[in-house]
């Protein structure tokens, strides 16, 4: 029997009805996520539950190393079976880890199973589950639709073409709108000169810009920011350690450009200084065009090289950083608040140590009659899961204003992921909950009820301005 219940994480009756009243039923703006735009589009229909749940998920992955699994029942070359049955043995063991509620939420959400997932209901699981993702109704845009997914934005490369999601906005019977994000990492790795040409090459091959010199390689970036924009892009993304914020001269930045181009790799102050200058580049584009602008700060990167270099990137060896941000940051926004060129923008934290940095930095930066414009984003990657989100919406609703957050996301690979808005969203309603019962917040349901909805849907449908949505 299944410890789901309709009031999980739902303490008192003022959660439960802010949930079940004003949460439940909101729909979903799902503003970042790596889903393939391919399979949304092309509609993928999936052949089993390995494929939709366990391929590429290094939340599970990581999770099954620590239980002892052998690589081969991980990434390696066992069966699909095989390896769902080696998930299955572990998720007994990840009591208290998020993954034992996102499994049960998922699987209970989309396929109706209530039992406890363990090595006992392995084969029933895989079987019933395996016959209902045959059906229409979970396929991929089947699955988006019964999530009440009205419109994602995925990530991706503007060295790339957008076929996917022009095919889908051309497509009037489509339940979902799908948008793209502009995400330009390959543009600032001058230290790698063999990554950096190819990737040249892609960005020269796509806007129809000659990219030998410096200024070619500025139009085309600019080309392709106009071209995100043409279907309906409105936000970028950048991920890096800490904000690069160093001073670059136009010259010293276009000298490490053609170096790289010629082979010579920067080093590690060029490259900094390199992205530095792009990155003011990169928001003056976005502010131009009114998009926001989203800042993943705080990984440390595969730090298990041997594993690395066997598996990959984004396969479970990266962790949380370090670092100095303050400064920094301070430094990147007020130069482009400085020009009038700051636009809205979105910082994620991954060190939890560092949230009262980032929702006090917000407040420095606000105004233009926009609410909320700069953002203290929702629990990332290792802090999204109930303590990281109390901990993201105590410091943000302590230093900032909490009833102009912008919501959840998913960040995530998988169709099944979109539970997670439910968990944020009873995890929110659960708090004010408490704050009325201990006193605190007064018991005025259009108030909190008002807030639950903004911060569930509508303050990221304003925020974001997505065509049609």
């Amino acid at each position: 029997m299944s410890f789901l219940t309709d009031d999980f994480l739902l303490h008192n009756d003022v959660a439960r009805e802010l949930y079940h009243e004003h949460a439940r039923h909101e729909p979903i703006l799902d503003y970042h996520n790596h889903l393939p735009p391919d399979q949304v589009a092309g509609n993928k229909q999936f052949r089993n539950l390995f494929e939709i749940w366990l391929a590429g998920d290094h939340y599970k992955w990581r999770a099954m190393r620590a239980n002892g699994v052998p690589e081969r029942f991980i990434t390696g070359d066992a069966s699909d079976w095989e390896k769902f049955l080696a998930f299955a043995l572990t998720v007994p063991r990840t009591v208290r880890n998020p993954l034992y509620h996102w499994t049960h939420l998922e699987l209970e959400r989309f396929f109706g199973i209530r039992e406890l997932l363990n090595e006992q209901t392995a084969r029933r699981i895989w079987d019933e589950a395996n016959e209902k993702l045959a059906t229409p109704a979970m396929s991929a845009q089947g699955i988006l639709k019964s999530s009440k997914v009205v419109a994602l934005c995925t990530t991706d490369d503007p060295a790339g073409p957008l076929p996917h999601h022009e095919a889908l906005a051309a497509n009037p019977d489509a339940p979902v709108r799908m948008f793209p994000t502009f995400r330009p990492d390959g543009a600032m790795i001058p230290d790698d000169p063999e990554k950096f040409r190819a990737w040249i090459a892609r960005l020269e091959a796509v806007s129809g810009e000659n990219c030998s010199g410096w200024d070619g390689f500025q139009r085309a970036l600019a080309r392709r920011h106009e071209a995100f924009h043409s279907v309906g892009c409105r936000v970028s993304d950048h991920g890096m350690e800490t904000v690069l914020a160093e001073a670059c001269t136009e010259s010293e930045a276009a000298g490490i450009y053609e170096r790289a181009l010629q082979g010579q790799a920067a080093g590690p102050e060029e490259t900094r200084k390199f992205g530095s200058f792009l990155m003011l580049v990169f928001g003056r584009l976005d502010a131009e065009r009114g998009w926001a602008k989203q800042l993943h700060l705080g990984a440390l990167r595969n730090v298990n090289t041997r594993m690395a270099a066997v598996i990959g990137k984004d396969a479970g060896f990266d962790t949380i950083g370090s670092y100095q941000h303050a400064a920094p940051l301070a430094r990147y926004l007020n130069a482009l608040d400085s020009e009038d060129k700051l636009p809205k923008t979105i910082l994620y934290n991954l060190n939890p140590a560092d949230n009262y940095v980032f929702a006090c930095m917000i407040g420095n930066f606000q105004g233009d009659g926009i609410p909320g414009k700069i953002q203290f984003g929702s629990g990332w990657w290792f802090l999204d899961q109930k303590e990281g989100m109390e901990w993201q919406l105590n410091a943000l609703s302590s230093l900032g204003l909490l009833s102009r957050f912008i919501g959840m996301l998913t960040d995530s690979r998988s169709f099944l992921s979109f539970t997670r808005h439910e968990y944020f969203r009873r995890i929110l309603c659960n708090m004010l909950g408490r704050d009325v019962a201990n006193g605190e917040l007064p018991r005025d349901m259009d108030l909190l009820g008002g807030l639950v909805r903004d911060v569930c849907f509508r303050n990221a449908q304003t925020y974001f301005q997505l065509p049609g949505v």
